[in-house]
């Protein structure tokens, strides 16, 4: 991956600077080197897209060894017998699922009521029935309240409804979020404003000082890949006065890399009966899918949220075998303000895993025949 990017850069005639960066005041920028060597770098404008690192809890720091962020996950020297995961967004029930079909004993623990909790409920009770059934222990409305390490490996303390308890395994994997990586790159000093952590912007991603700007992890949007990219085209080509549609972050979708893999755009159920919003919900499970019967892998199903009045698709939710390569049809469909009935009107190809989507659009309305 990271050769390829080097490639992109070379081909588009990118220069790469390795060093570690400070903005000296608006439109320039210092260097160090690694061999301890200063350079001075000038440009009309700044783009700053330093990422995100793992967060840790206080009482459980990341050291790398015993308690561990996803990027020691990525490269272990070698697999623990038992783990625990603490935290069970995207991060944490992807390694946690990598981790047990490695032949690790693993613990999902999630302070929340629900596992992967931004999700869909019923994503989430899904995931959960899927995870236990593959043999990985799941906790939630679970406090972990300290970490002892002072032994082979940790033990956590817990406390949830049932008590307190505690655990022990060989590694922890703490993936209770990330930080902004904004600190020591002169922010203060040019006066640019943070707020809760992240760089403040405006409607070009233009920072309180003119011509530093920021995108991505730093500042309060979605922390994830295909939102920075989209991000960065629109502020690179406002800066070279180009009329940029702006990023449409209602219409931002999301995908989870377990099996079965998760992938959901616009609002979850719960938040459509929050805001009062008068819905429909047309459901099409897997079993009934020829494709999914096929390929031997019934669990999941496709899950859309109708407005009752408009019939437009205010949030789809799919938990299945490779729904992460379906879900782009509908973030296009809600870009276009394509309705439930206009899936319907569509017709899909037989068998496949994405005709479950107009089978959910037709059961919205009382139209499903394959069910």
């Amino acid at each position: 991956m990271s050769r390829g990017i080097e490639y992109l850069f070379k081909k588009n005639k990118i220069e790469v600077i390795a060093g570690i960066a400070k903005i000296l005041a608006p439109g320039k920028i210092e260097v160090l080197s690694e061999n301890g060597e200063k350079s001075l770098v000038e440009a009309s404008n700044i783009i700053i897209a330093t990422g995100a690192r793992a967060n840790s809890l206080p009482f459980a720091p990341i050291d790398g060894e015993k308690i561990i962020s996803y990027r020691h996950a990525l490269v272990p020297e070698k697999l623990p017998a038992k783990m625990a995961v603490i935290g069970s967004g995207a991060i944490g029930s992807e390694f946690a699922f990598f981790y047990k079909s490695m032949g690790v004993e693993v613990t999902l623990i999630e302070y929340l009521d629900n596992i992967v909790p931004l999700e869909d409920d019923e994503i989430s009770a899904q995931l959960s029935r899927s995870f236990r059934k593959a043999g990985i222990k799941v906790m939630v409305s679970t406090q972990v309240t300290a970490a002892d390490t002072s032994g082979e490996g940790v033990v956590l303390s817990l406390k949830s409804k049932k008590g307190e308890e505690t655990l022990a395994v060989d590694v922890v994997l703490s993936a209770v979020g990330v930080i902004a990586n904004i600190e020591n790159l002169g922010l203060e000093e040019c006066g640019v404003i943070t707020e809760r952590g992240k760089i403040k912007i405006d409607e070009n991603y233009q920072t309180s000082c003119k011509g530093i700007y920021a995108i991505g992890d730093v500042i309060a949007t979605p922390a994830l890949a295909h939102v920075a990219s989209a991000e960065g085209i629109c502020c690179v080509e406002r800066i070279a006065g180009i009329d940029a549609k702006p990023v449409n972050y209602l219409n931002i979708p999301a995908c989870t890399y377990t099996t079965p893999e998760i992938a959901s755009v616009g609002m979850t159920e719960r938040a459509v009966k929050e805001k009062g919003i008068n819905y429909k919900v047309g459901k099409f499970p897997f079993t009934a899918s020829g494709k999914a019967t096929a390929a031997g892998d019934r669990d999941g199903f496709v899950k859309l949220i109708i407005d009752a009045q408009t019939d437009e698709i205010l949030g789809a939710h799919l938990i299945g075998g490779n729904v992460t390569e379906m879900l782009s049809g509908i973030v296009v469909a809600r870009n276009l303000g394509a309705k439930a009935k206009d899936i319907i009107n569509s017709v899909h190809p037989h068998p496949t895993m994405s005709e479950a989507i107009m089978e959910a659009a037709a059961a919205a309305h009382g139209e499903v025949i394959h069910i």
